[in-house]
């Protein structure tokens, strides 16, 4: 697992929880913090305590049969160059970042078999003391091949990764899922930060019922110029999916503004406002959350 954070500690914890042999890509400040305190997770689902399996970048190790990427977007760079010693021919690839730029750069390092896709949902976060802080009842990893195949080391794979205590599951249809979730934390994330609110008091206005059915609008229309595989009138379902959220649901965009962290904004709506500049497609809402986003950040 490369990453210890409140997505990789949180199913990195549940897979050790289970038995599986884990070990943990981290920083050397994580890493003190772990060979101190253990892995701590306190969560709505069940608590767990490990004494987990650390590797810092440039410790020697065997190559890993499986490598799965938690970190933030814009730590892919460093990412890559991290995790290259302990790829050899035949490890899987699973990243869990948001958006979608990764699949290509990925592709692109360590080859087009070795990548598979996946994505997460789940409210987590991390305390002062490091403990994972997991508080609604989703905790979502889907993968799957990249192509749809059910292939043995997928199979594998669903068998190593199923029977924790989260809702892990194989998807025949990855890619779609994650253009789907892309277009759907875009347009949370864009919301949210821009009122600096959770979802539930956005949408008791009516107009704030508006802005998220406009900038979802948006999002599709950029999606389907790049001819992604989205289904017809998606933007109608995750409305309605938005309706039925917790009314505190916040987006992690907007708590990772509240911590005065660097977020993910180009890598979510910055690239899809490049390809609509590209494209000439107007997306005034898509503007005004970047550009909110990005003073937030030159004020850091």
């Amino acid at each position: 697992m490369a990453g210890a954070g409140a997505i990789g500690g949180y199913f990195g914890a549940r897979l050790a929880e289970k038995g599986e042999d884990i070990t943990f890509l981290v920083r050397s400040k994580r890493k003190e913090q772990l060979m101190r305190t253990g892995l701590n997770v306190q969560s709505v689902h069940g608590d767990v305590s490990i004494t987990p399996k650390l590797l810092t970048a440039g410790e020697e190790s065997d190559p890993f049969d499986v490598i799965i990427i938690s970190t933030k977007s814009y730590q892919l760079e460093d990412v890559m160059e991290d995790i290259k010693p302990y790829a050899a021919k035949g490890t899987v690839i699973l990243p869990l970042l948001n958006g979608i730029e990764h699949i290509t750069k990925l592709t692109h390092v360590f080859g087009d078999d070795a990548v598979i896709g996946g994505l997460c949902f789940i409210e987590t976060t991390l305390n002062s003391d490091g403990t994972i802080v997991q508080t609604s009842p989703i905790h979502e990893l889907k993968f799957g091949e990249r192509n749809g195949a059910q292939t043995e080391r997928i199979n594998r794979l669903e068998k190593v990764l199923g029977g924790t205590k989260a809702n892990i599951t194989m998807s025949s249809k990855i890619i779609q899922d994650m253009w789907h979730k892309y277009s759907f934390i875009t347009a949370m994330s864009g919301v949210t930060t821009l009122m600096r609110s959770a979802i539930g008091p956005i949408r008791e206005q009516e107009s704030g019922c508006r802005t998220i059915q406009m900038i979802l609008e948006e999002i599709y229309a950029v999606m389907l110029r790049l001819d992604a595989p989205v289904i017809e009138g998606l933007p109608s379902v995750q409305f309605k999916k938005m309706l039925e959220m917790d009314y505190g649901m916040k987006s992690s965009m907007q708590r990772d503004m509240e911590k005065s962290s660097l977020t993910e904004t180009d890598h979510l709506q910055g690239y899809l406002l490049q390809k609509a500049q590209q494209y000439e497609l107007n997306v005034p809402l898509l503007n005004a959350v970047y550009t909110n986003v990005k003073l937030y950040e030159a004020k850091r």
